[in-house]
């Protein structure tokens, strides 16, 4: 008699679901970001309150275009143009999630642990395999930004939601 064998989630598959928990989160301290005060900023030296909300929507992103292609060179990269409010904010968030989560479906091992090189014209501003993409430029990035973010809200008297834990305003979401 054969043993069952389990079978090992994929590095996609497990991403994801973390991903779907983590952007879960951000969207939360999004929703929290006062259009009236996108120009806000604790120090001169610190990046706006509607400039960093935008950055963190924008993160997302990344992920995808990694798996675009062996490379991306960012001089004939598009970007959108920043947003206005906290709905343009939550909408471009939701539409960089949903597309990561579609990119991820769609990739196979050999892709997602292929190297990727992040370029302007002829200059290599990074490369990395695409796992690295997930976790450095996309996962911790935005987890090191989301702490700026629950920080700006706190300074501006705004509850701050839940993260990993109980916040001062409000208990951990079930």
């Amino acid at each position: 008699m054969s043993e069952p064998t389990t079978a090992t989630p994929s590095m996609q598959s497990l991403l994801s679901q973390e991903l779907k928990r983590e952007l879960a989160i951000t969207r939360r301290l999004l929703e929290r970001v006062p259009t009236e005060q996108f120009g806000w900023q604790p120090h001169a030296k610190s990046m706006k309150l509607g400039t960093l909300a935008s950055h963190m929507a924008n993160l997302v992103g990344f992920l995808q275009m990694s798996l675009g292609g062996e490379s991306t060179d960012m001089a004939t990269v598009q970007m959108p143009p920043s947003p206005t409010s906290t709905d343009e904010v939550l909408g471009r968030f939701d539409v960089n999630a949903e597309n990561i989560h579609k990119a991820l479906a769609d990739v196979d091992d050999a892709t997602f642990n292929a190297m990727w090189t992040m370029r302007r014209g002829e200059q290599t501003i990074m490369a990395m395999p695409r796992t690295a993409v997930a976790r450095v430029m996309v996962l911790n990035h935005l987890i090191h930004h989301r702490g700026q973010m629950s920080v700006y809200l706190r300074l501006l008297d705004i509850p701050v939601p839940a993260i990993y834990g109980g916040s001062a305003d409000e208990a951990p979401q079930r």
